[in-house]
């Protein structure tokens, strides 16, 4: 009988999301009997580029360009985002057909018109690479080399991650479908559910509207033993996680829908009388980014008025 290679799964996450890792690893073991590997990629050597324009947006943008390699450039593998929850086999998404690509990504952006109209959301969502089936054995991609192709003027950030301009067209393949990266939405199709606004990240932030699946997901590994409550709470003591989630988790459940609203305004004044800052660290790398940035400009315009 052949052995049957493990499906092996590339989360991005920076310290503020590691507890979705595990959570989103039960999700996807929980629905398949293949063997699954999942790899956190948290704080990668990754090189910064000189421009602080092209620089990651998150601590994990360059990660998925990071997979061949460790990978060992063999076999396949799958990039995903730690803000995910899987629903079916994962198999349907692995065994999706290359047809000669080297890189399948999502093909389409549905449900657009109400996702966007929730607080927090983009004003238009864009096709995604937050899931990614890779051919490894194919791709030659070392981050350095990817970096240095900035450095050099060749791209730049928007190119790299949303044209994935490191590949020729006819090497990208668009064929994940959206059901496998379901942005802010769910129904009973849905194969994955991306909590892609961190704004409305049901760990972060009350109200949520399919914040209660993720709650249903962590419930079942406390009963289980599969996480220790002892890591959410100290996450929460932490600021990663809003201190109102031990709530929600353990109650909301029981509470009758009519009843919500109210429950969710309890819980958010909770936290604010916690002092609770969501993404606290997340914003402030933003701001030392846009920092740098406004630095590097200023720069470059005495430089040009010499």
């Amino acid at each position: 009988m052949k052995h049957e290679e493990p499906i092996r799964v590339f989360v991005g996450v920076d310290r503020s999301q590691l507890l979705a890792v595990p959570v989103l690893e039960y999700s996807i073991k929980r629905h398949t009997t293949a063997a699954v590997e999942v790899v956190p990629m948290l704080d990668l050597p990754v090189p910064t580029p000189r421009d602080p324009r092209n620089g990651q947006r998150t601590n994990f943008s360059f990660s998925r360009f990071c997979i061949p390699k460790l990978a060992g450039y063999r076999g396949k593998a799958i990039y995903m985002d730690a803000d995910m929850l899987v629903f079916r086999d994962i198999r349907e998404l692995w065994n999706i057909p290359f047809d000669g690509a080297k890189v399948v990504i999502q093909k389409e952006v549905k449900f657009e018109e109400q996702t966007t109209a929730k607080a927090g959301a983009p004003k238009k969502r864009k096709k995604q690479c937050a899931v990614m089936l890779l051919d490894c054995e194919r791709l030659d991609w070392d981050i350095e080399r990817i970096v240095q192709g900035m450095d050099e003027g060749r791209y730049d950030y928007e190119q790299l991650m949303y044209d994935l301009c490191v590949l020729r067209e006819d090497e990208i393949k668009y064929g994940v479908p959206f059901e496998w990266n379901s942005l802010e939405h769910w129904d009973p199709e849905t194969r994955l559910i991306h909590y892609t606004d961190v704004y409305t990240q049901p760990w972060t932030a009350v109200g949520n509207p399919f914040g209660y699946l993720w709650f249903d997901e962590v419930r079942r590994m406390l009963d289980e033993g599969a996480l220790d409550a002892a890591k959410l709470q100290e996450d929460i003591r932490l600021g990663y996680l809003r201190p109102s989630l031990l709530r929600d988790i353990r109650w909301r459940h029981r509470i009758p829908a009519f009843l919500h609203a109210s429950w969710d305004r309890m819980n958010a004044a909770r936290d604010r009388a916690a002092g609770y800052v969501p993404h606290r660290e997340v914003y402030k790398a933003k701001r030392v980014r846009q920092q740098a940035i406004e630095a590097y400009q200023a720069s470059l315009a005495k430089e040009t008025q010499r």
